[in-house]
């Protein structure tokens, strides 16, 4: 498990609906030592916390495994025109999936510690970035999601990092469970339960857990 691409985004404008909106989503990688602060990467612009950004979505991470599929399920071209940051996600990761990580697990890469806290529900500017109309749909029912951090213990990372297992949940919900209780499997209760259940989940994930769901 290692970091391939650490990537970070300044302040950009995008079209939507007639107006013209701001958001950090063209992430771009950089090297060298990056410093991992409470809120986010240094140098990293967050537009919109509420759906990127604050304690509980500080770094958002995917895997590089993804590109692959991606590119051979989007229109020719689509994937070409970025490099890793195309999703928006701050570490392109190798050797760690959805299905391996549950909420609660502890990371550590560098000198810093993260916990995991939700898988990504992709807005609008996903869609308007890569210029494909109907990629929430996609992006939701895929289970490619990634995961958003918590920064416990502020350090430094690089792109070749290794990434480590600390303290480990109780392996109760992965974030692959979260993605298919959030779309495919939205009525398991026992998922439900296990998600609400979560210390370490994210207060975004959980409100709207309980909003669509009627809990």
């Amino acid at each position: 498990m290692k970091v391939i691409s650490v990537n970070v985004g300044k302040k950009d404008q995008i079209s939507w609906r007639g107006n013209s909106v701001s958001t950090g989503i063209f992430k771009v990688p950089v090297m060298g030592v990056v410093h991992a602060a409470k809120l986010g990467l240094d140098g990293d612009v967050q537009i919109d916390r509420t759906v990127h950004g604050g304690l509980d979505r500080a770094i958002y991470v995917y895997p590089s495994e993804h590109y692959e599929l991606w590119r051979s399920e989007l229109p020719s071209g689509t994937l070409e025109r970025f490099g890793y940051g195309a999703f928006g996600e701050n570490l392109t990761i190798e050797g760690l999936m959805e299905d391996e990580v549950c909420v609660g697990d502890e990371l550590i890469i560098g000198s810093a510690r993260f916990l995991v806290k939700s898988p990504r529900i992709a807005c609008y500017k996903l869609a308007t970035k890569l210029g494909v109309g109907d990629m929430l749909k996609r992006f939701g029912q895929s289970g490619r999601s990634g995961f958003y951090l918590s920064v416990v213990e502020e350090g430094e990372l690089e792109a070749g990092d290794a990434i480590a297992f600390g303290a480990r949940a109780d392996g109760t919900i992965s974030i692959a469970d979260l993605n298919r209780l959030l779309t495919t499997d939205s009525h398991n209760h026992t998922l439900l339960e296990a998600a609400l259940a979560s210390f370490d989940l994210s207060k975004d994930t959980r409100d709207y857990l309980v909003s669509t769901q009627g809990t």
